[in-house]
């Protein structure tokens, strides 16, 4: 018997985890700290900036990208097993 994973708790886990990663990220590339990992997430988010509303939108967009990825992963898990 397979234990059956729950879609909506993975998903939500998921993103918020990464929203506060991304947050985490804002914080200390503004006090000019881990700038390599800041440009990474520029060059992968499209909306991610330094800024207030570019570390907003960016956690927005990490948030719904990361639910949906989760959510898919254990439901695709959830049919096959």
């Amino acid at each position: 018997m397979t234990q059956k994973l729950n879609a909506l708790a993975v998903g939500y886990s998921l993103a918020i985890l990464s929203g506060l990663c991304m947050l985490l990220l804002g914080i200390l590339g503004n006090l000019g700290l881990y700038m390599k990992g800041v440009e990474a997430m520029q060059q992968w988010h499209l909306f991610f900036d330094l800024s207030v509303l570019g570390i907003a939108v960016g956690i927005v967009e990490a948030v719904v990208f990361s639910f949906a990825v989760g959510w898919l992963f254990a439901y695709l898990y959830n049919r096959l097993s």
